[in-house]
């Protein structure tokens, strides 16, 4: 079975995947750096952090890019509670 490396992308910054995971496919490769990424960005949201369109690389072991997938960005958040959101009228 081939293996996998999800890199990530962060504006200039690189980071490499050292382990990688062994799948059948590079379509089976997107489908779990899709989840993954959801995950990630579902965390940073519960933390406060902020979104700033990360990307995974995914390459194979002799370092052909076989996919990119970028991390969901669905706009702002608005982390503050109920009470101290300002309600408009239309």
């Amino acid at each position: 079975m081939p293996k996998y490396f999800f890199h990530v992308r962060r504006n200039d910054v690189f980071e490499e995947d050292l382990e990688g995971i062994d799948l059948a496919s590079p379509e089976q490769a997107r489908e779990e750096a899709t989840a993954a990424a959801r995950e990630i960005v579902a965390e940073r949201i519960r933390m406060g952090n902020l979104l700033d369109g990360d990307v995974f690389e995914i390459m194979t072991e002799d370092g052909t890019l076989v996919a990119t997938v970028p991390f969901p960005v669905g706009g702002s958040v608005d982390l503050a509670p109920p009470s101290a959101q300002v309600l408009r009228s239309p």
